[in-house]
C-alpha cells in the first residue's frame, strides 16, 4: 500500500512537472526575500563541499540580498540537532538517520539524494586479528550515534545475531573514532568516508565488513515548516546543488582537489571516497522510500525503534518528491 501512495505521488509531481518544468525560480517570483539562508557543507557530502568553494548558491541568493550562512556538520546527528533547534534551514545527513529523527519528533522532510554512497563500513586496525563482526563480541566499538555508520553497525550485529549489549559501545564524533582506532583505544569504528578512505591510506586500516546496500542515501532535509513557507527558496536550492551535482560528475579530478582541500586530506583520499560514491540518483522516489524502508524495519527488529510505529508510513511522511520531480532517478 505504501509503495502504491508513494509511486502515485511521484507520478502526480510529474505531471505537474510536464506543464510547468523544474527551473531555478526568479528572485522577483519569491514571495518574500529571506535575510538569511542557513545550510550546511559535510565532508560526506561532496556536493556541498562544491557548492561552498565556487559560491553559486552565494550568487543566486544575492539576487535577493539573501546572505547565505554556511555551518558544517560533522555527522548525520549533529546535522539533526541543528535542524531541530532552527540552526539550521537545510542539511545533509543520510536516509535512515533521517527517518530516525522524523519518528522520534524531528519535524524534517527529505527534499533531495546527493548521493548514493558506500560511506561507512567497519574498521579495526591492520594488525587487528578480527575478520568478522562475530568476532566483535565483547569488544570496544568507536560509533557516533545517530548517525548510518550506527545503523549500519546496529544492522550488522543484529545479522551475526548479537546486539549492542553484546559489546561495548564508546560513542565519539567520527574523526575522534579514528583517532581512538588508530591510537588502540577501541578494537573496532563504524567508520565514516573521507576519515575512513584517510585511515585506510594513513595507517593500514582494514574494513573488515562491508554491505554497500545497508548504507542509506545522502540526503538533503529541510526543516518542514522553512518548506512551507519558502517552496521558491527551497526550489532555487535544489536547481543550484543539481548545478553542482552535474559540474561533479563532469569534472571528478577537481571534484577531488575540492574534497581534499576542504577535509585538510590528500587527493589519494578523496580519489578514495570517490570510488564509492554516486553522484547519478538525485530524484526523491522509490529507490529511496526501499532502502530507507528497509533500514528503519531493520532497526525496529532490532528494538531501536518501537513495535508500535509503521516504518513504511513514517518513510512516506518523511520523503517529499515534490521538489525533485523530473530529476534522474538512475
Amino acid at each position: 500500500m505504501f509503495r502504491r501512495s508513494f509511486l502515485k505521488t511521484v507520478a502526480a509531481a510529474a505531471l505537474v512537472l510536464a506543464v510547468a518544468p523544474l527551473a531555478v525560480p526568479s528572485a522577483a517570483s519569491a514571495a518574500q526575500a529571506l535575510k538569511e539562508l542557513r545550510l550546511d557543507y559535510a565532508y560526506y557530502n561532496p556536493v556541498s563541499l562544491v557548492l561552498k568553494e565556487k559560491g553559486w548558491l552565494d550568487e543566486e541568493f544575492a539576487k535577493d540580498g539573501t546572505k547565505v550562512q554556511w555551518v558544517l556538520s560533522l555527522g548525520s546527528n549533529k546535522a539533526l540537532e541543528f535542524l531541530n533547534a532552527s540552526s539550521l534551514d537545510l542539511g545533509s545527513t543520510a536516509g535512515a538517520a533521517a527517518l530516525l529523527g522524523r519518528i522520534n519528533g524531528n519535524p524534517v522532510k527529505v527534499v533531495y539524494a546527493y548521493s548514493k554512497p558506500e560511506w561507512t563500513a567497519l574498521v579495526t586496525g591492520k594488525d587487528s586479528a578480527i575478520t568478522t563482526v562475530a568476532d566483535l563480541k565483547g569488544k570496544r566499538i568507536a560509533v557516533t550515534r545517530g548517525t548510518d555508520p550506527h545503523i549500519f553497525l546496529i544492522r550488522a550485529l543484529a545479522e551475526a545475531g548479537l546486539t549492542e549489549k553484546d559489546v561495548e559501545l564508546v560513542l565519539l564524533q567520527h574523526q575522534d573514532g579514528r583517532l581512538a582506532l588508530e591510537k588502540g583505544d577501541v578494537d573496532a569504528w563504524a567508520g565514516l568516508d573521507p576519515l575512513m578512505a584517510a585511515s585506510e591510506l594513513d595507517a593500514g586500516s582494514r574494513l573488515f565488513y562491508r554491505n554497500a546496500d545497508a548504507n542509506s542515501w545522502g540526503t538533503l532535509l529541510v526543516r518542514e515548516s522553512f518548506a512551507a513557507e519558502n517552496p521558491d527558496a527551497v526550489k532555487r536550492v535544489i536547481a543550484v546543488y543539481e548545478r553542482a551535482r552535474e559540474w561533479a560528475q563532469q569534472n571528478p579530478a577537481e571534484l577531488a582537489q575540492i574534497i581534499a582541500k576542504a577535509s585538510r586530506n590528500p587527493e589519494a583520499v578523496a580519489a578514495r571516497q570517490l570510488e564509492r560514491t554516486g553522484l547519478s540518483q538525485p530524484a526523491i522516489g522509490s529507490a529511496q522510500a526501499k532502502t530507507i524502508e528497509a533500514a528503519g524495519l531493520a532497526l525496529q527488529k532490532s528494538g531501536v525503534i518501537k513495535p508500535e510505529v509503521d516504518v513504511a508510513a513514517a518513510v512516506a511522511d518523511l520523503l517529499d518528491p515534490s521538489f525533485t520531480a523530473g530529476l534522474p532517478t538512475n
